[in-house]
Protein backbone atom coordinates (compact mmCIF):
# COMPACT_ATOMS: atom_id res chain seq x y z
CA UNK A 1 0.00 0.00 0.00
CA UNK A 2 3.01 2.32 0.32
CA UNK A 3 4.29 1.81 -3.20
CA UNK A 4 4.40 4.99 -5.29
CA UNK A 5 5.24 5.22 -8.98
CA UNK A 6 7.36 8.22 -9.92
CA UNK A 7 7.29 8.93 -13.65
CA UNK A 8 10.48 10.64 -14.77
CA UNK A 9 14.03 10.64 -13.43
CA UNK A 10 14.87 14.33 -13.64
CA UNK A 11 15.59 16.53 -10.62
CA UNK A 12 11.90 16.56 -9.60
CA UNK A 13 11.63 12.77 -9.83
CA UNK A 14 14.83 12.24 -7.86
CA UNK A 15 13.75 14.73 -5.20
CA UNK A 16 10.33 13.08 -4.84
CA UNK A 17 11.83 9.58 -4.68
CA UNK A 18 14.39 10.48 -2.02
CA UNK A 19 11.77 12.06 0.23
CA UNK A 20 9.36 9.14 -0.29
CA UNK A 21 12.09 6.69 0.67
CA UNK A 22 12.98 8.69 3.77
CA UNK A 23 9.30 8.64 4.84
CA UNK A 24 9.18 4.85 4.64
CA UNK A 25 7.39 4.58 1.31
CA UNK A 26 8.63 2.51 -1.62
CA UNK A 27 9.19 4.63 -4.74
CA UNK A 28 9.29 2.97 -8.15
CA UNK A 29 11.01 5.52 -10.38
CA UNK A 30 10.53 4.88 -14.11
CA UNK A 31 12.81 6.74 -16.52
CA UNK A 32 12.81 6.39 -20.30
CA UNK A 33 16.50 7.21 -20.68
CA UNK A 34 19.34 5.09 -19.44
CA UNK A 35 20.44 7.74 -16.92
CA UNK A 36 19.06 10.09 -14.30
CA UNK A 37 18.99 13.88 -14.39
CA UNK A 38 16.52 14.75 -17.15
CA UNK A 39 17.60 17.98 -18.80
CA UNK A 40 20.21 18.62 -16.08
CA UNK A 41 22.47 15.69 -16.90
CA UNK A 42 25.43 14.60 -19.03
CA UNK A 43 25.98 12.37 -22.02
CA UNK A 44 28.85 10.46 -23.58
CA UNK A 45 29.79 12.21 -26.80
CA UNK A 46 30.04 9.53 -29.50
CA UNK A 47 32.55 11.62 -31.46
CA UNK A 48 35.16 12.04 -28.77
CA UNK A 49 34.10 9.69 -25.97
CA UNK A 50 34.04 12.60 -23.54
CA UNK A 51 31.30 12.93 -20.93
CA UNK A 52 29.75 16.35 -21.54
CA UNK A 53 27.01 18.21 -19.70
CA UNK A 54 23.89 18.96 -21.75
CA UNK A 55 24.25 22.54 -20.61
CA UNK A 56 25.95 24.41 -17.80
CA UNK A 57 23.57 24.41 -14.82
CA UNK A 58 24.07 26.88 -11.99
CA UNK A 59 22.77 26.98 -8.43
CA UNK A 60 22.67 30.09 -6.28
CA UNK A 61 22.98 30.50 -2.54
CA UNK A 62 19.25 31.27 -2.38
CA UNK A 63 18.42 27.83 -3.86
CA UNK A 64 17.68 26.12 -0.56
CA UNK A 65 15.90 23.03 -1.89
CA UNK A 66 18.29 21.87 -4.61
CA UNK A 67 21.14 22.28 -2.13
CA UNK A 68 19.18 20.28 0.43
CA UNK A 69 18.77 17.55 -2.18
CA UNK A 70 22.52 17.56 -2.84
CA UNK A 71 23.09 17.23 0.91
CA UNK A 72 20.78 14.21 1.06
CA UNK A 73 22.61 12.67 -1.90
CA UNK A 74 25.98 13.33 -0.27
CA UNK A 75 27.30 15.46 -3.12
CA UNK A 76 27.07 19.00 -1.71
CA UNK A 77 30.86 19.08 -1.50
CA UNK A 78 30.98 18.80 -5.30
CA UNK A 79 29.58 22.31 -5.66
CA UNK A 80 32.21 25.03 -5.92
CA UNK A 81 31.05 28.48 -4.84
CA UNK A 82 31.93 31.70 -6.65
CA UNK A 83 31.06 34.90 -4.76
CA UNK A 84 32.00 37.12 -7.70
CA UNK A 85 30.94 37.37 -11.32
CA UNK A 86 33.06 38.74 -14.14
CA UNK A 87 31.52 40.98 -16.79
CA UNK A 88 33.28 41.43 -20.15
CA UNK A 89 34.04 45.04 -21.02
CA UNK A 90 36.54 45.13 -23.90
CA UNK A 91 39.00 46.63 -24.56
CA UNK A 92 39.22 47.11 -20.79
CA UNK A 93 39.70 44.20 -18.45
CA UNK A 94 36.48 42.56 -17.24
CA UNK A 95 34.56 44.19 -14.41
CA UNK A 96 34.24 42.26 -11.17
CA UNK A 97 30.95 42.25 -9.25
CA UNK A 98 31.73 40.98 -5.77
CA UNK A 99 29.81 41.58 -2.52
CA UNK A 100 31.46 43.62 0.20
CA UNK A 101 31.08 42.82 3.94
CA UNK A 102 28.12 45.20 4.19
CA UNK A 103 24.54 44.44 5.21
CA UNK A 104 22.09 43.65 2.42
CA UNK A 105 20.93 45.25 0.22
CA UNK A 106 24.11 47.33 0.11
CA UNK A 107 26.58 44.48 -0.28
CA UNK A 108 27.03 44.99 -4.03
CA UNK A 109 26.94 48.80 -3.92
CA UNK A 110 30.68 49.50 -3.99
CA UNK A 111 31.44 46.93 -6.69
CA UNK A 112 28.50 48.17 -8.75
CA UNK A 113 29.72 51.75 -8.57
CA UNK A 114 33.18 50.65 -9.73
CA UNK A 115 31.86 48.86 -12.84
CA UNK A 116 33.28 50.66 -15.86
CA UNK A 117 30.84 48.86 -18.12
CA UNK A 118 27.95 51.11 -17.04
CA UNK A 119 27.71 54.88 -17.29
CA UNK A 120 26.88 56.99 -14.26
CA UNK A 121 23.40 57.66 -15.66
CA UNK A 122 22.75 53.93 -16.10
CA UNK A 123 23.90 53.19 -12.56
CA UNK A 124 21.52 55.81 -11.16
CA UNK A 125 18.60 54.39 -13.13
CA UNK A 126 19.40 50.81 -12.09
CA UNK A 127 19.73 51.90 -8.46
CA UNK A 128 16.31 53.56 -8.59
CA UNK A 129 14.75 50.39 -9.99
CA UNK A 130 16.43 48.29 -7.30
CA UNK A 131 15.01 50.57 -4.62
CA UNK A 132 11.57 50.10 -6.18
CA UNK A 133 12.04 46.31 -6.03
CA UNK A 134 12.96 46.53 -2.34
CA UNK A 135 9.89 48.57 -1.52
CA UNK A 136 7.64 46.23 -3.51
CA UNK A 137 8.60 43.32 -1.30
CA UNK A 138 8.06 39.68 -2.16
CA UNK A 139 4.28 39.98 -2.11
CA UNK A 140 4.28 43.09 -4.26
CA UNK A 141 5.89 41.35 -7.21
CA UNK A 142 2.81 39.15 -7.61
CA UNK A 143 0.95 42.17 -8.95
CA UNK A 144 3.25 41.87 -11.98
CA UNK A 145 2.40 38.24 -12.76
CA UNK A 146 0.26 39.30 -15.73
CA UNK A 147 2.63 41.91 -17.13
CA UNK A 148 6.04 41.59 -18.80
CA UNK A 149 9.11 42.72 -16.91
CA UNK A 150 9.82 45.21 -19.69
CA UNK A 151 6.84 47.25 -18.44
CA UNK A 152 8.55 47.61 -15.07
CA UNK A 153 11.74 48.73 -16.79
CA UNK A 154 9.77 51.32 -18.72
CA UNK A 155 7.99 52.58 -15.60
CA UNK A 156 11.34 53.06 -13.88
CA UNK A 157 12.81 54.87 -16.90
CA UNK A 158 15.56 52.37 -17.71
CA UNK A 159 17.72 53.47 -20.63
CA UNK A 160 18.58 51.29 -23.59
CA UNK A 161 22.13 50.84 -22.29
CA UNK A 162 20.91 49.84 -18.82
CA UNK A 163 18.61 47.23 -20.35
CA UNK A 164 21.15 45.87 -22.81
CA UNK A 165 24.15 45.78 -20.49
CA UNK A 166 22.58 44.83 -17.17
CA UNK A 167 18.92 43.79 -17.08
CA UNK A 168 18.89 41.65 -20.22
CA UNK A 169 21.96 39.50 -19.41
CA UNK A 170 20.63 38.65 -15.96
CA UNK A 171 17.00 38.05 -16.90
CA UNK A 172 17.68 36.03 -20.05
CA UNK A 173 20.17 33.80 -18.24
CA UNK A 174 17.94 33.21 -15.23
CA UNK A 175 14.50 32.98 -16.86
CA UNK A 176 15.37 31.82 -20.40
CA UNK A 177 13.20 34.60 -21.84
CA UNK A 178 13.90 38.23 -22.78
CA UNK A 179 12.52 41.04 -20.64
CA UNK A 180 9.63 41.79 -22.99
CA UNK A 181 8.41 38.18 -22.78
CA UNK A 182 8.99 37.08 -19.20
CA UNK A 183 6.39 37.64 -16.48
CA UNK A 184 7.37 40.52 -14.24
CA UNK A 185 7.11 38.57 -10.98
CA UNK A 186 9.60 35.92 -12.12
CA UNK A 187 12.22 38.42 -13.26
CA UNK A 188 11.73 40.44 -10.06
CA UNK A 189 12.28 37.31 -7.99
CA UNK A 190 15.75 36.90 -9.47
CA UNK A 191 16.84 40.31 -8.23
CA UNK A 192 14.94 40.32 -4.94
CA UNK A 193 16.05 36.92 -3.69
CA UNK A 194 19.64 37.00 -4.91
CA UNK A 195 21.10 40.45 -5.62
CA UNK A 196 19.18 42.30 -2.90
CA UNK A 197 18.57 39.72 -0.17
CA UNK A 198 22.19 39.06 0.82
CA UNK A 199 25.73 38.29 -0.30
CA UNK A 200 25.35 34.55 0.17
CA UNK A 201 22.10 34.39 -1.76
CA UNK A 202 23.82 35.73 -4.88
CA UNK A 203 26.81 33.37 -4.63
CA UNK A 204 27.00 31.13 -7.70
CA UNK A 205 27.59 27.39 -7.35
CA UNK A 206 29.07 25.26 -10.15
CA UNK A 207 29.47 21.51 -10.15
CA UNK A 208 33.06 20.26 -10.09
CA UNK A 209 32.01 16.96 -11.70
CA UNK A 210 29.79 16.06 -14.63
CA UNK A 211 26.12 16.56 -13.78
CA UNK A 212 25.27 12.89 -14.19
CA UNK A 213 27.61 11.98 -11.33
CA UNK A 214 25.58 14.09 -8.90
CA UNK A 215 22.74 11.56 -9.02
CA UNK A 216 24.63 8.25 -8.72
CA UNK A 217 23.88 7.88 -5.02
CA UNK A 218 20.12 8.28 -5.62
CA UNK A 219 19.92 4.70 -6.86
CA UNK A 220 21.35 3.15 -3.70
CA UNK A 221 19.32 5.49 -1.48
CA UNK A 222 16.06 4.44 -3.12
CA UNK A 223 16.92 0.75 -3.28
CA UNK A 224 17.93 0.61 0.38
CA UNK A 225 14.39 1.72 1.25
CA UNK A 226 12.88 -1.16 -0.71
CA UNK A 227 12.18 1.00 -3.74
CA UNK A 228 13.57 0.64 -7.23
CA UNK A 229 14.81 2.80 -10.09
CA UNK A 230 14.12 1.35 -13.53
CA UNK A 231 16.07 3.08 -16.26
CA UNK A 232 15.28 2.54 -19.92
CA UNK A 233 11.61 1.97 -19.09
CA UNK A 234 9.10 3.92 -21.18
CA UNK A 235 5.73 4.78 -19.67
CA UNK A 236 3.03 4.52 -22.33
CA UNK A 237 0.05 5.70 -20.31
CA UNK A 238 -1.57 6.05 -16.91
CA UNK A 239 -4.27 3.47 -16.16
CA UNK A 240 -7.53 5.11 -15.00
CA UNK A 241 -10.69 3.36 -13.77
CA UNK A 242 -12.90 6.42 -13.79
CA UNK A 243 -12.03 7.45 -10.24
CA UNK A 244 -8.43 6.56 -9.43
CA UNK A 245 -5.17 5.92 -11.23
CA UNK A 246 -4.47 2.20 -10.94
CA UNK A 247 -0.91 2.29 -12.22
CA UNK A 248 1.05 2.92 -15.38
CA UNK A 249 1.39 0.98 -18.60
CA UNK A 250 5.00 0.41 -19.65
CA UNK A 251 6.76 -1.53 -22.41
CA UNK A 252 6.84 -4.43 -19.97
CA UNK A 253 3.19 -4.30 -18.88
CA UNK A 254 1.15 -2.73 -16.08
CA UNK A 255 2.89 -1.49 -12.93
CA UNK A 256 0.46 -0.97 -10.05
CA UNK A 257 0.87 1.34 -7.06
CA UNK A 258 -1.11 3.17 -4.38
CA UNK A 259 -0.23 6.56 -5.85
CA UNK A 260 1.43 8.09 -8.89
CA UNK A 261 3.67 11.15 -9.07
CA UNK A 262 4.20 12.46 -12.60
CA UNK A 263 7.31 14.65 -12.96
CA UNK A 264 7.43 14.78 -16.77
CA UNK A 265 6.86 18.01 -18.76
CA UNK A 266 3.26 19.03 -19.54
CA UNK A 267 3.35 17.99 -23.20
CA UNK A 268 4.64 14.56 -22.23
CA UNK A 269 2.02 14.19 -19.48
CA UNK A 270 -0.71 15.09 -21.98
CA UNK A 271 0.23 12.02 -24.01
CA UNK A 272 0.05 9.76 -20.94
CA UNK A 273 -3.48 10.61 -19.78
CA UNK A 274 -6.68 9.54 -21.51
CA UNK A 275 -9.47 11.95 -22.38
CA UNK A 276 -11.69 10.72 -19.51
CA UNK A 277 -8.80 11.18 -17.09
CA UNK A 278 -8.02 14.68 -18.39
CA UNK A 279 -11.71 15.59 -18.04
CA UNK A 280 -11.77 14.27 -14.47
CA UNK A 281 -8.91 16.43 -13.16
CA UNK A 282 -8.88 20.24 -13.60
CA UNK A 283 -5.08 20.27 -13.27
CA UNK A 284 -4.83 18.45 -16.59
CA UNK A 285 -7.05 20.85 -18.54
CA UNK A 286 -4.33 23.33 -19.56
CA UNK A 287 -1.40 21.08 -20.43
CA UNK A 288 -1.60 22.11 -24.08
CA UNK A 289 -1.20 25.79 -23.19
CA UNK A 290 2.38 25.50 -22.00
CA UNK A 291 5.02 26.71 -24.47
CA UNK A 292 8.76 26.16 -24.31
CA UNK A 293 11.98 28.11 -24.72
CA UNK A 294 15.26 26.61 -25.99
CA UNK A 295 18.79 26.72 -24.61
CA UNK A 296 21.97 26.05 -26.57
CA UNK A 297 25.16 24.77 -24.96
CA UNK A 298 28.39 24.83 -26.95
CA UNK A 299 31.53 22.99 -25.87
CA UNK A 300 34.76 24.36 -27.33
CA UNK A 301 38.21 22.80 -26.92
CA UNK A 302 41.40 24.82 -27.47
CA UNK A 303 45.07 23.97 -27.40
CA UNK A 304 45.74 27.17 -25.41
CA UNK A 305 43.77 28.81 -22.59
CA UNK A 306 41.38 31.53 -23.78
CA UNK A 307 39.55 32.86 -20.71
CA UNK A 308 42.58 34.67 -19.41
CA UNK A 309 44.58 37.86 -19.82
CA UNK A 310 47.95 38.99 -18.52
CA UNK A 311 46.50 39.40 -15.02
CA UNK A 312 44.36 36.36 -14.23
CA UNK A 313 42.45 33.35 -15.49
CA UNK A 314 38.68 33.78 -15.31
CA UNK A 315 36.38 30.97 -14.12
CA UNK A 316 33.48 32.41 -16.08
CA UNK A 317 32.45 35.49 -18.04
CA UNK A 318 29.18 37.37 -18.55
CA UNK A 319 28.86 38.87 -22.04
CA UNK A 320 26.55 41.90 -21.79
CA UNK A 321 24.94 42.91 -25.05
CA UNK A 322 25.99 39.77 -26.94
CA UNK A 323 24.03 36.77 -28.21
CA UNK A 324 26.18 34.41 -26.12
CA UNK A 325 25.39 35.24 -22.49
CA UNK A 326 28.03 33.20 -20.61
CA UNK A 327 31.32 31.43 -20.97
CA UNK A 328 32.41 28.92 -18.32
CA UNK A 329 36.03 27.84 -17.95
CA UNK A 330 35.99 24.04 -17.47
CA UNK A 331 39.77 23.81 -17.22
CA UNK A 332 42.12 21.40 -18.95
CA UNK A 333 40.66 17.98 -19.78
CA UNK A 334 42.41 14.61 -19.77
CA UNK A 335 43.63 15.10 -23.34
CA UNK A 336 45.31 18.39 -22.41
CA UNK A 337 42.80 20.61 -24.24
CA UNK A 338 41.28 23.69 -22.61
CA UNK A 339 37.51 23.28 -22.34
CA UNK A 340 35.18 26.30 -22.54
CA UNK A 341 31.42 25.93 -22.28
CA UNK A 342 29.27 28.64 -23.89
CA UNK A 343 25.60 29.10 -22.99
CA UNK A 344 22.96 30.79 -25.11
CA UNK A 345 19.56 31.12 -23.41
CA UNK A 346 16.33 32.04 -25.20
CA UNK A 347 18.09 30.58 -28.23
CA UNK A 348 15.16 30.53 -30.68
CA UNK A 349 17.21 32.18 -33.43
CA UNK A 350 19.95 29.55 -33.11
CA UNK A 351 17.92 26.36 -33.42
CA UNK A 352 18.08 26.15 -37.23
CA UNK A 353 21.82 26.80 -37.45
CA UNK A 354 24.26 23.99 -38.13
CA UNK A 355 27.22 23.38 -35.86
CA UNK A 356 29.67 25.25 -38.08
CA UNK A 357 27.54 28.40 -38.06
CA UNK A 358 26.99 28.10 -34.32
CA UNK A 359 30.73 27.77 -33.68
CA UNK A 360 31.46 30.84 -35.82
CA UNK A 361 28.99 33.02 -33.92
CA UNK A 362 30.15 31.82 -30.50
CA UNK A 363 33.80 32.29 -31.46
CA UNK A 364 33.07 35.85 -32.57
CA UNK A 365 31.59 36.57 -29.12
CA UNK A 366 34.56 34.94 -27.39
CA UNK A 367 37.07 37.02 -29.36
CA UNK A 368 35.03 40.14 -28.53
CA UNK A 369 35.01 39.37 -24.80
CA UNK A 370 38.65 38.31 -24.58
CA UNK A 371 40.63 40.20 -27.24
CA UNK A 372 43.75 38.21 -26.38
CA UNK A 373 42.07 35.09 -27.75
CA UNK A 374 41.84 36.44 -31.27
CA UNK A 375 43.50 34.10 -33.69
CA UNK A 376 42.85 31.05 -31.53
CA UNK A 377 40.58 28.49 -33.17
CA UNK A 378 38.99 25.54 -31.33
CA UNK A 379 40.22 22.12 -32.37
CA UNK A 380 36.87 20.59 -31.40
CA UNK A 381 33.33 21.93 -31.11
CA UNK A 382 30.21 20.19 -29.83
CA UNK A 383 26.86 21.98 -29.74
CA UNK A 384 23.90 20.67 -27.73
CA UNK A 385 20.42 21.96 -28.55
CA UNK A 386 17.71 21.71 -25.89
CA UNK A 387 14.75 22.86 -27.97
CA UNK A 388 12.28 22.41 -25.10
CA UNK A 389 14.62 23.31 -22.27
CA UNK A 390 12.17 25.22 -20.07
CA UNK A 391 8.54 26.25 -20.03
CA UNK A 392 8.01 29.88 -21.02
CA UNK A 393 7.38 31.85 -17.83
CA UNK A 394 5.33 34.44 -19.70
CA UNK A 395 2.68 36.78 -18.24
CA UNK A 396 -0.33 34.87 -16.93
CA UNK A 397 1.42 31.49 -16.84
CA UNK A 398 1.03 31.19 -13.07
CA UNK A 399 -2.74 30.99 -13.49
CA UNK A 400 -2.44 27.56 -15.11
CA UNK A 401 0.50 26.05 -13.24
CA UNK A 402 -0.97 23.08 -11.34
CA UNK A 403 -0.50 22.18 -7.70
CA UNK A 404 0.97 18.89 -6.54
CA UNK A 405 -2.22 17.85 -4.76
CA UNK A 406 -5.44 16.94 -6.54
CA UNK A 407 -7.45 19.06 -4.09
CA UNK A 408 -11.18 18.55 -3.69
CA UNK A 409 -11.58 17.63 -7.34
CA UNK A 410 -9.50 15.49 -9.62
CA UNK A 411 -7.87 12.09 -9.53
CA UNK A 412 -7.25 11.56 -5.78
CA UNK A 413 -4.04 9.55 -6.04
CA UNK A 414 -2.37 11.44 -8.91
CA UNK A 415 0.27 13.97 -7.86
CA UNK A 416 2.14 16.37 -10.14
CA UNK A 417 5.71 17.67 -9.99
CA UNK A 418 8.16 19.35 -12.31
CA UNK A 419 9.54 22.87 -12.59
CA UNK A 420 6.43 23.85 -14.61
CA UNK A 421 4.12 23.19 -11.64
CA UNK A 422 3.10 25.77 -9.07
CA UNK A 423 6.42 26.15 -7.28
CA UNK A 424 6.61 29.94 -7.03
CA UNK A 425 9.81 29.81 -9.09
CA UNK A 426 10.61 30.04 -12.79
CA UNK A 427 12.02 27.02 -14.64
CA UNK A 428 15.08 26.14 -12.54
CA UNK A 429 16.58 23.16 -10.75
CA UNK A 430 15.44 24.84 -7.54
CA UNK A 431 11.86 24.87 -8.81
CA UNK A 432 12.12 21.21 -9.83
CA UNK A 433 13.43 20.17 -6.40
CA UNK A 434 10.68 22.14 -4.68
CA UNK A 435 8.03 20.44 -6.78
CA UNK A 436 9.40 16.98 -5.99
CA UNK A 437 9.46 17.73 -2.27
CA UNK A 438 5.90 19.10 -2.42
CA UNK A 439 4.57 16.04 -4.24
CA UNK A 440 6.24 13.63 -1.81
CA UNK A 441 4.82 15.56 1.15
CA UNK A 442 1.36 15.46 -0.42
CA UNK A 443 1.61 11.66 -0.62
CA UNK A 444 3.18 10.94 2.76
CA UNK A 445 1.92 13.81 4.89
CA UNK A 446 5.43 14.60 6.12
CA UNK A 447 8.30 16.74 4.93
CA UNK A 448 7.74 19.44 2.37
CA UNK A 449 9.59 22.38 0.91
CA UNK A 450 12.71 23.65 2.70
CA UNK A 451 12.39 27.22 3.95
CA UNK A 452 13.83 30.04 1.87
CA UNK A 453 17.12 31.63 2.84
CA UNK A 454 15.91 34.78 4.65
CA UNK A 455 16.87 38.24 3.51
CA UNK A 456 19.20 40.21 5.76
CA UNK A 457 17.69 42.15 8.69
CA UNK A 458 18.25 45.57 7.11
CA UNK A 459 16.80 44.43 3.80
CA UNK A 460 13.71 43.10 5.61
CA UNK A 461 13.35 46.33 7.55
CA UNK A 462 13.47 48.28 4.28
CA UNK A 463 10.62 46.21 2.87
CA UNK A 464 12.19 43.09 1.31
CA UNK A 465 9.98 40.53 3.00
Amino acid sequence: MKRVIVIGGGVAGIAASIRLAEAGWKPVLLETRGKLGGRATSFEDPRSGRVLDNCQHVVMGCCSNIMDLYQRLGVADRIEWHPETWWANPPRRPDRLRPAPLPAPGQFGLAFLRMRLLSTDSKILIGQAMWRLIRLGFAGRMHWADRPFADFLSETGQSEDARRLFWDPVVISACNLPCHEVAGNHAMQVFQESFLAGGWQATMGLSTCDLRSLYDSAISAVEESGGVIRLGTSVRGIAFDGIRANGVVTDEGLVSAAAIISTVPPDRLARLVSRPMAAADPRLANLHRFKFSPILGVHLFFESPVLRDDVRTYPHMVLPGRATQWFFNKGRDESGLHHVHAVISAADDWMELDEEAIAARVLEDLHWAMPGSRGLIPVEVRSVKEKRATFRASPGIDDIRPSARPGGFGVPNLYLAGDWCDTGWPATMEGAARSGYSAAAAVTGVGGVISDVPAGPLARWMGLR
